[in-house]
């Protein structure tokens, strides 16, 4: 998109943004929900490789992460030029995917100290927005998807607020007023979607009731349940289920965003392309729920030559859905997802007519693509 033409279409979008709108809730389409959304993020300082990207397995693929800095949003230090040119390899895919969406996801674990300040008042909200938008026609984007970690809680030792709770629904609400403007420019509908979290006191300290009014559909990360460095147990990190009721699972996530009030087709279930190891593990129970010393994380490309090491045994817990590694020599349990757990997962998405799958991320899945082929294969 040329600067006079962004340059224009941002200008009569600050005017139309300027009006109150009518009506700015995201209703879904009579039948759309059957149309199972899969959508990638890609991690953009890995760099982006077209040739191996499988654009016609993904109906989206959310671009990670643009920043909050001094209220705006923008590229990263250093990372004008390289977004620009990943983004534009990205929106190439579409010659073979016409109907794929290329979102940028803002925020992240790292990248979200800037959002309560952003969204803390109304001129405050004004301008995260504009900038917002300005990131969108600049890149020439389908959409915006915000990955606050997290509304009034600290996450990576983040700024928050208890106002977090109504600013949070108010800064969506005001980048889906100004999509809508954009939108009604050239008759296109931009999405807005978020990153929400896979436990529940998320859903304590915010509105995901009303935050989905202005949404597209919602990214559950239904993973990291535990974390090698925060835990000296063991467990599964991206289980669909549980029978301990302290245990978090991806089921317990459905349920609890239905119950704070998001429609089921609004929500897509979060898989894992990577897993996570302890050492020194007590031996009972093959190492599953016991002692032991955090490790290192394994992309699944990794976890894939483990399983080919004979001191790696594959186990299945039938109870969680979820599969693991036990190397009884070296005392190394390793939690991950596999073709089977996204099988089971792909089950209750269809079972329950939710919106679809995402996963993080790309790069880390086999170069034959063996967990984006299981997940295609199951809700196709």
């Amino acid at each position: 998109m040329n600067n006079i033409k962004r340059s224009f279409l941002f200008l009569l979008l600050i005017g139309l943004f300027s009006c109150e709108s009518k009506n700015t809730t995201v209703s879904l389409v009579a039948g759309e929900e059957h149309k199972y959304k899969i959508i990638g993020y890609i991690a953009g300082w890995k760099g982006v490789d077209t040739a191996k990207i499988d654009a016609a397995k993904m109906t989206h693929i959310n671009y990670a992460f643009a920043n909050v800095i001094d209220g705006k949003v923008m590229e990263g230090e250093g990372r004008e030029k390289s977004d620009k040119e990943n983004l534009t390899k990205l929106n190439s895919l579409k010659s073979l995917n016409p109907d794929l969406k290329i979102l940028i996801s803002i925020g992240g674990w790292t990248w979200s100290k800037g959002f309560s300040d952003a969204a803390l008042t109304e001129e405050s909200r004004k301008i995260f927005t504009a900038s917002a938008i300005d990131y969108l026609v600049r890149h020439d984007l389908d959409g915006l998807d915000f990955d606050w970690e997290y509304p009034g809680l600290p996450g990576d030792n983040n700024p928050y607020r208890q106002e977090d709770k109504e600013n949070f629904v108010l800064m969506l609400k005001s980048v889906r007023e100004a999509l809508d403007s954009l939108g009604s420019i050239n008759d296109t509908h931009y999405l807005s979607t978020i990153a929400s979290a896979g436990f529940k006191e998320y859903l304590d300290v915010n509105d995901l009731g009303q935050a989905q009014k202005y949404l597209d559909f919602i990214n559950i990360m239904t993973y990291d349940y535990i974390v090698q460095f925060s835990s000296d147990t063991t467990g599964h990190h991206a289980n669909l289920q549980t029978i301990d009721q302290n245990v978090r699972s991806s089921e317990k996530a459905v349920n609890d965003h239905v119950a704070a009030g998001v429609p089921i087709e609004k929500l897509v279930m979060g898989m894992a392309f990577y897993g996570r190891s302890w050492s020194n593990v007590n031996p009972e129970n093959n190492g599953l729920y016991q002692f032991g010393k955090g490790s290192k994380g394994y992309p699944y490309s990794a976890i894939s030559e483990l399983m080919k090491d004979s001191l790696f045994v594959r186990h299945w817990d039938e109870n969680s859905k979820a599969p693991f590694l036990w190397n009884e020599k070296e005392r190394i349990f390793v939690t991950f997802e596999d073709a089977e757990s996204i099988s089971e997962k792909a089950k209750f998405i269809k079972k329950h007519k939710m919106g679809g799958a995402m996963f993080w991320e790309y790069s880390e899945d086999t170069e034959d693509h063996t967990l984006l082929n299981a997940i295609y294969e199951n809700l196709k």
